[in-house]
């Protein structure tokens, strides 16, 4: 699955908008927490949280009157930071790393009865993104000497149809695909949507590397949004 076939689901999104008459779209933007696990055992370094953000739409179709399946497409910020020492050091060091991926969650949706126009909820699904752009930056100093650098990352050109098989894969550059699990839970009006949600990256983020193997290097994203219905 390359950009076009992102695209197309894109594009099936605002049809479903525009045409559906039992569907609801709502835009949806808000901001991100982002960080990557650190250990085998999937725990994450709270200093290294790195502030991003993320925006899309988002349709509600509706199963029963308390249940929903809510696909989507969102283009979203993750990556983590690192830093040791300070500024005002003879000797520090500063980096993060910060990938944006287009993102299509698939979450199924229970909601309460309704009270008046309001209505609380709760879901999960799984995810699928691709990663499309981001940067890598890092600067410091050695001993008082100034250091920069920033530059594009880099991704792996893998075809997920070679399961067995990632073309592209090298040192320092991160796979292109991400996938793991979403946890949602919020309010909604007839006109908005405030949302709690939880990323759970599956998918080990260094080309080459085996995804089973352990629960390091892996995303992990606590979002706070709000939806604006279309």
């Amino acid at each position: 699955m390359k950009l076009k076939s992102f695209a197309t689901f894109f594009l099936l999104i605002i049809v479903l908008c525009v045409n559906a008459q039992m569907t609801t779209c709502f835009f949806r933007a808000g901001v991100n927490l982002a960080n990557v696990t650190v250990t085998n055992d999937g725990a994450i370094d709270e200093a290294k949280s790195l502030t991003s953000f993320q925006a899309g739409f988002i349709v509600n179709v509706p199963i029963t009157p308390y249940i929903a399946f809510q696909p989507g497409v969102v283009g979203t910020g993750k990556g983590t930071k690192s830093q040791s020492g300070n500024m005002n050091d003879n000797t520090y060091y500063r980096a993060s790393s910060n990938p944006y991926y287009i993102e299509i969650p698939a979450n199924l949706v229970f909601k309460t009865g309704s009270s008046g126009y309001t209505r609380f909820f709760a879901g999960a699904g799984p995810y699928l993104g691709i990663g499309v752009a981001g940067k890598v930056k890092s600067d410091g100093k050695v001993l008082g000497t100034i250091f920069h650098s920033e530059k594009n990352i880099e991704w792996s050109n893998d075809d997920p149809s070679t399961l067995n098989y990632e073309e592209g894969a090298g040192f320092g550059i991160m796979k292109r695909f991400d996938y793991g699990l979403n946890g949602t839970t919020g309010i909604e009006t007839r006109s908005a949507v405030i949302s709690l949600n939880y990323g759970f990256g599956l998918a080990n983020l260094q080309s080459g590397s085996k995804s089973s193997g352990n629960a390091k290097n892996k995303n992990r994203v606590l979002s706070l949004t709000v939806g604006i219905r279309l």
